[in-house]
């Protein structure tokens, strides 16, 4: 199968050279995003490769469609980015990778959690310049402390157990489907609301629906527990970000540390350092010292690489073979709102 991969990157390349399965395909990669300009560059190619920023929306899908694709395959969980009722109409096929390391994004969140609360991205910034004072450090004990945790699918129920067992936190969730091994430990679950008012620390592991859509808002925020940290390494669009900063300004939330962004496809994966960021709330968000912002690289280790190569190629290997494609195949009534 002729598969065209978008938003290549070396490390992509790689991980997909290296993969099983990999001489079964001829996998054409193309650096840029697909968008509607670069759709075309999929003409012939059976299949689509595609990566959490690339626009699936239904002009570039019926671009696609007419130029012989047949499956789109997300190197990625979450399809957000995809017209999932255009994908039908069009009778394209979509495959994701449903839990590629969900231990690589889990360990990632817990890591920006730890650097918030004892700031330990600012003491490396201090200490490179000379400065090893500790005052404006100050930091707080992990252990008895209240954290929520937003979605407990597989990467958010991982959070809860490090978080319960290993720093001995008072773990409160919100899922649509609560989780008995949790509960079993002690994680309570509630509304959304009411886990903001208890928080010391909220950290989101939803997907983004229209439901889910800026969970963390002003009116979260204005119930929320003064000092609130809130961690994201989700979606970008379940934070709004403007009311955020006036958190962040007013003192209510006291810190905030992000992988994600919701205007991030123009930004993440790409090196910037000289030239000027032209989007003025990411350039806000960085003067902040309690602001932490990554670029998107939770899923980033050799692990979780190797098994969405490995899924991917999977799924249009079954898909060549006239297989279903099970769990990995997303529909249109995935998109039905997700209470997180």
């Amino acid at each position: 199968m002729r598969i065209a991969m978008f938003s290549t990157k070396p490390y992509d390349r790689r991980s997909f050279e290296g993969a099983p399965g990999a001489s079964a395909h001829e996998i054409l990669y193309f650096e840029p995003r697909l968008a509607p300009l670069t759709a075309p560059l999929a003409n012939g190619a059976e299949a689509v490769c595609a990566f959490v920023n690339d626009d699936l929306s239904a002009p570039v899908l019926e671009v696609l469609a007419a130029g012989g694709t047949r499956l789109l395959l997300l190197r990625c969980a979450g399809f957000n980015n995809v017209d999932l009722a255009a994908a039908q109409r069009l009778g394209l096929k979509v495959a994701r990778v449903p839990a590629y390391s969900p231990h690589a994004v889990a360990e990632f969140a817990i890591g920006l959690m730890l650097s918030l609360v004892r700031g330990i991205h600012r003491a490396y910034q201090r200490t490179r310049d000379g400065n090893f004072a500790l005052e404006g450090l100050l930091g707080f004990d992990l252990n008895g402390k209240t954290v929520g945790v937003l979605g407990t699918g597989k990467i958010g129920a991982i959070v809860a157990r490090i978080l319960a067992a290993g720093f001995g936190c008072r773990v409160l969730a919100s899922d649509v489907h609560p989780d008995p091994g949790l509960q079993a430990i002690g994680v309570t679950y509630m509304d959304p609301r009411a886990i903001a008012a208890q928080a010391d620390i909220l950290t989101l592991h939803c997907p983004l629906t229209p439901e889910t859509h800026h969970v963390v808002r002003a009116e979260t925020l204005a119930i929320a527990k003064p000092g609130l940290l809130v961690v994201n390494t989700s979606r970008g669009g379940l934070i709004d970000t403007e009311a955020a900063i006036e958190a962040l300004k007013s003192g209510r939330l006291g810190g905030l540390a992000i992988d994600v962004y919701e205007q991030e496809a123009d930004l993440f994966f790409e090196d910037l350092s000289n030239e000027i960021l032209t989007d003025d709330v990411i350039a806000r968000l960085l003067t902040f010292p309690n602001v932490l912002v990554t670029g998107h690289q939770a899923f980033f280790t050799a692990e979780a690489l190797g098994a969405i190569a490995e899924v991917t190629l999977g799924n249009a290997t079954r898909f060549a073979a006239g297989e279903a494609l099970g769990h990995a195949e997303v529909t249109a009534s995935a998109m039905v709102p997700h209470k997180a």
